[in-house]
Order: structure tokens, then C-alpha cells, then sequence
């Protein structure tokens, strides 16, 4: 695989990207695919299918960094006593609970959705799907008060029910933190909890995705492949950092109908694009 300063430009770029649209409910893995459609990267369609997941472990990676002490379920008052916080403890269980759809369906269909759905016009048909949903919901909800408003208050049942919605982000352009947030926002989270569990979320479906297709693509790298991807996590960290503090502030002022907008006019705009090339 040939590595020189183009490649290395492609992949900050892709890495910027991710950053972006990993956090914001506009999917990044169809923002990735898009883009790659226009900016190519050298290298084999194997690596580049492992690469566009294993990228988002530097958005991932963020979350934990920013989230730490929500989601170490340890504290420590000194070096040899450490007290165990029992709520982090049930959160993650609760995660791991609305883990569990996804799993099964990941690991039933993920060859064939890869194989039929990483389409540009699939990707559109789910941005503008998704992007109406968001602004349909957000009406629907303007008048209603959540009845889970702390992310300390989801029941084990909600946590399941938001990891149904979870499953539909197995189709490129939904958006995984997308899916989750509609999901919360139906059932009665609100805005902020509905973020932060899907914060929580994100950790151990990403990165046992990711280590689903390292095993797929065999752990055996070339120097240029392994630089691609550490340079793609890193660029995609740092960028993570900056959007995930955007949107907490935002989302606790407004609402998600400017993000449905943008993912109509960019699925409408995708549309127009490929059916003219």
C-alpha cells in the first residue's frame, strides 16, 4: 500500500470527519462511506472496511477520557481502599443489556448488509428517513415532559428498549447515536440522558465491533496500514474532544430538528449527485 502525503491528508480528513459525525446524530459511517466515494484511499476494499470502524475507537476513546469518572466504577480515597460505586456498576449492566439486540443482529446480518446497503442511495434514503423522524419527534415532543430526566433514572426495560432502536443503526446513514436518541426520545428520556447513555453505549458496542473485524481482517499489519490507523484515532480523539463538549452544551438550549434538517438536505443532495454522474 503506497503511503505518501496525499494518503496521509486523506486519512486526517477522514479522521475529521469521524470526530464530527461519530457524536452528532448524522452517521458517521455513512458520512465515512460518502466521502470515500469522492476521496479515495489507496488501499485494499479488506482494509478500508476494517479501517472505517476501527477509526471510530479515537472518537470512542474521547468519550472515556471525558467520562471517566461516570464510567469508572471505582473510586479510590487512598491507595489501598477502593469503594465501589454500585449505581456505575448497575449503568453498565444496563448497558450491556440494550447491547444485547444489536449483537445478535450484527452477527446475523452484518455480511449481507455490508454486501447490499453500503450504497450511496442507501445511505441518502436513511439520512432524509432519519432526518424527518428527528424533526416528526421533536414536534411530537415539544409539549411533552421526559419521564426519565437523569441518566441515573433508566429502568433495565428502557435500557433494552433504547438497544432495539440501536439496532437499526446496522444501515449505513442511520446513525448509531441517531437511532439511540429517537429511541430515548419516544420512551420519555430526555435530551441530556438520552446522550449520555448513548455515550455509555458506544463503548463496548464499538469496540467489540472493532475487534470483530481486526479478527475478520487478520491481526497482521503492514507499517503503512498500522500508521493509517493510528493516525485516524488520534485525528478522530482529538476531534471528538471539542464535538461531544458542543453538543452537551447544545442540546441542553435546543433541540435535534437542525441536525434532521442537515441530514435532509445532504441525503437530497446525495441523490442529485449520483443520479447525475
Amino acid at each position: 500500500m503506497a503511503l505518501d502525503f496525499i494518503e496521509i491528508f486523506k486519512v486526517i480528513f477522514l479522521g475529521i470527519v469521524e470526530g464530527i459525525t461519530e457524536w452528532l446524530p448524522i452517521s458517521s459511517t455513512g458520512h465515512m462511506l460518502l466521502v470515500d466515494e469522492f476521496i479515495t484511499l489507496n488501499m485494499s476494499d479488506a482494509f478500508k472496511e476494517m479501517f472505517f470502524v476501527v477509526i471510530q475507537l479515537g472518537a470512542i476513546l474521547a468519550v472515556v477520557v471525558m467520562f471517566w469518572k461516570k464510567m469508572f466504577p471505582f473510586q479510590f480515597r487512598d491507595k489501598t481502599q477502593p469503594i465501589i460505586k454500585k449505581d456505575t456498576f448497575s449503568l453498565w449492566f444496563k448497558v450491556v443489556f440494550a447491547c444485547i439486540p444489536g449483537a445478535v443482529i450484527t452477527i446475523l446480518f452484518d455480511d449481507y448488509i455490508e454486501a447490499h446497503l453500503h450504497t450511496p442511495i442507501a445511505i441518502a434514503a436513511a439520512l432524509i428517513f432519519y432526518g424527518i423522524a428527528f424533526i416528526v419527534i421533536e414536534i411530537w415532543n415539544k409539549k411533552r415532559l421526559p419521564t426519565t430526566s437523569k441518566l441515573e433514572d433508566i429502568t433495565y426495560q428502557t435500557a433494552f428498549l433504547i438497544g432495539l432502536f440501536q439496532v437499526l443503526s446496522i444501515i449505513p446513514g442511520t446513525s448509531r447515536s441517531g437511532a439511540t436518541i429517537i429511541g430515548a426520545l419516544l420512551i420519555g428520556v430526555s435530551r441530556v440522558a438520552a446522550a449520555e447513555f448513548t455515550f455509555f453505549l458506544a463503548v463496548p458496542v464499538m469496540f467489540g465491533l472493532s475487534a470483530i473485524k481486526i479478527l475478520k481482517f487478520g491481526i497482521s499489519f503492514t507499517s503503512a496500514e498500522l500508521l493509517i490507523l493510528v493516525i485516524g484515532m488520534v485525528v478522530a480523539f482529538a476531534v471528538s474532544v471539542f464535538v461531544i463538549k458542543f453538543l452537551m452544551g447544545y442540546i441542553k438550549k435546543h433541540d435535534f430538528k437542525a441536525f434532521g434538517w442537515y441530514r435532509i438536505v445532504l441525503g437530497i443532495a446525495m441523490l442529485l449527485v449520483f443520479a447525475f454522474r
